[in-house]
């Protein structure tokens, strides 16, 4: 017999200040399911989620849960009044026996259990609120943004925990890489309807472009039919009116059909200015270090930017990534070397602090007081690019309402926080952008349009992020802080650093160990000579030969290896011989894997010379 889903809303209407969020929303969520809920930022993805929480209740409609289920829900902003530490908070659905799940939890999401509530920051506050509902583990979790504050350390250790949990969840995230690895069905959540494919994020996109394709050809269709009746009513009505009522009224119904299909919003009509373009170096540093106290953030860095580089900042929260950003645009001194900036730089900055937004004002205020926008004696308008535009009018162009623009800042959720941040930067001309975690909380839709401009951008890029789908898709060099004040430059995005990290530390192992048997397996290789005096009669003519020239054959492709990573380290190489960086990175893959192939056979065939 079929078990009973965990979660079922059926016939869910929803209604917020007077617009229909959903209406005759299903869904249903199966035990095992790991899915991911997708959809425009203001859909109703969140609200959606609390629903499915019994956070809010919907106008009409139900939810049901299955027998003696369990739903855990990670909220972005927590309550936790009433509690004094954040392991107080993390701990307090479970048995204090079990209070040291709380702990191991913690290390992974790298957050102080004992830290306290009152001076903990956001991204503390929601760690631990993650904490909470994995230590839980609930028959059904749902999580919205998980990763959002985390950095690619404690990404890559939720990833692998929610891989290996037997517990259902559905997740809301603007994670490509995150959604790829761990969803396998998928929620879109558009214009009040909730569809369901059962695929992952991975096939998101394809089949999004597949249902609007289908609806763009039903519209024409319905479009040239409305035409070919509305031709008929005014040639020949008037001489049939009587038995042609019908026909009268089913052009009317068509017409009303399409008056109450909802157009689909359409993406932010964002655009890059350079201006002027700045000197061809951009930041030249030095030998830069810098310490707060006994910690050491950087430690005799170097580095050149040159106009049109975009460089990715990477490493664990607080390491250091933002003071390094600092240094480099001349916000901070170092504490020694020194930092040069180029000429006729124009620079915008983009803070995950979004501390250039005021909650107080509206959006109207917040873009008509910002300096260099204002239009003398023109009040609703504001410079955007050197041309006056309606600040509603610009506005809409990110995708707010009429409504909204009278609305405060701190009515807005975070993707359209971000949003208003870009709308701000990209109203003036700027041929470095620097950009502090500008992913957080955008829809996929708006990060794709990011992207593309980014990449399209002849000026300069100063990118921290935490999306390694962003980094490989923007970054031409990627600087990763690795702690203790080390900080090196890779050329190309995420996947490439970890090659080229992969790759430096084999060369370094082969370094030091001057020419020493494999160690990638467990059993100790030998050297040719013995390898043929071991080569016992288990193994044929050929076999034996065969175990006798693989430890020479290995260590060649080790080297080999070891020459791609050293022309890989060039940080410079991308940028100036694209094609031979993708060749040696090609190269690369390639020879990893022959080595792997090769270590195996040799591994097989020793065991076999051994056997009796």
């Amino acid at each position: 017999m079929a078990r009973a889903p965990l979660l079922q809303l059926s016939n869910i209407s929803l209604t917020f200040g007077g617009d229909p969020l959903f209406a005759d929303l299903d869904l249903v969520v199966q035990e095992g399911d790991r899915v991911a809920l997708v959809g425009r930022n203001g859909s109703g993805k969140s609200t959606l989620m609390k629903v499915m929480a019994g956070l809010v209740e919907a106008d009409t409609g139900s939810r049901v849960l299955g027998p003696a289920t369990s739903v855990g829900y990670m909220e972005q902003d927590p309550d936790m009044s009433g509690f004094s530490t954040l392991g107080e908070f993390a701990s307090s659905g479970l048995d204090p026996s079990e209070s040291y799940k709380v702990d191991m939890v913690a290390e992974g999401l790298k957050f102080d259990p004992e830290g306290l509530i009152e001076t903990a920051s956001g991204g503390e506050r929601r760690r631990a609120a993650l904490a909470k509902l994995l230590a839980e583990a609930p028959e059904l979790m749902l999580l919205d943004e998980p990763t959002n504050h985390l950095d690619i350390e404690a990404i890559a250790w939720l990833e692998n925990e929610l891989k290996t949990t037997k517990t259902a969840y559905v997740i809301i995230s603007h994670d490509r890489a995150f959604l790829n690895a761990l969803t396998r069905a998928t929620l879109w959540v558009d214009r009040g309807m909730v569809r369901r494919q059962e695929q992952g994020f991975t096939e998101f996109e394809a089949w999004r472009d597949k249902v609007w394709d289908e609806e763009d050809q039903e519209r024409h269709k319905l479009n040239r039919k409305i035409k070919a009746e509305a031709r008929w009513a005014v040639e020949g009505i008037s001489a049939r009116r009587k038995r042609n009522q019908g026909r009268v009224r089913a052009l009317q119904d068509l017409r009303a059909t399409r008056s109450a299909q909802i157009s689909r919003q359409g993406t932010a009509a964002m655009d890059l200015d350079v201006g002027e373009a700045s000197g061809k170096r951009v930041v030249e540093a030095e030998g830069i270090s810098k310490s707060f106290g006994d910690r050491t953030i950087l430690r005799d860095f170097s580095i050149k930017i040159a106009r049109g580089d975009r460089v990715a900042f990477v490493g664990p929260n607080g390491v250091g990534k933002t003071t390094l950003l600092k240094m480099l645009t001349g916000e901070l001194a170092p504490d020694t070397g020194t930092v040069k900036l180029g000429t006729k730089l124009e620079m915008a900055v983009f803070d995950q602090t979004r501390s250039n937004l005021r909650d107080d004002l509206s959006l109207w205020e917040a873009m008509t007081s910002e300096k260099g926008l204002t239009v003398s004696g023109k009040a609703d308008q504001i410079m955007v690019r050197g041309t006056p535009k309606h600040v509603v009018g610009y506005l809409k162009e990110f995708l707010f309402t009429d409504a909204q623009a009278r609305a405060p800042v701190a009515a807005l959720s975070g993707g359209e926080k971000a949003r208003l941040l870009l709308a701000k930067i990209m109203a003036k001309p700027s041929n470095l952008l620097v950009l502090d975690e500008p992913t957080n909380d955008l829809d996929i839709e708006t990060l794709d349009l990011l992207q593309e401009l980014l990449t399209d951008f002849s000026g300069t890029v100063l990118l921290v992020s935490h999306d390694r789908d962003f980094i490989d898709r923007v970054a031409t060099q990627t600087v990763a802080m690795e702690g203790d004040g080390e900080a090196t430059v890779y050329a190309g995005g995420w996947s490439d650093y970890v090659n080229q990290r992969g790759a430096k530390a084999g060369a370094a192992a082969g370094a030091s160990t001057k020419g020493a048997k494999p160690k990638a397996k467990p059993a100790e290789k030998p050297a040719p000579a013995q390898a043929a005096k071991k080569a016992g009669s288990g193994l044929s003519f050929t076999e034996k030969h065969r175990l006798a020239e693989l430890p020479d054959e290995i260590a060649r492709i080790e080297a080999e290896i070891a020459k791609l990573g050293d022309l890989l380290a060039d940080p410079d190489l991308f940028t100036r011989e694209p094609v031979k960086f993708a060749k040696a990175t090609e190269m690369l893959t390639q020879r990893q894997e022959a080595l792997a192939t090769a270590e195996e056979e040799w591994l097989t065939l020793e065991e076999r010379s051994t056997e009796e």
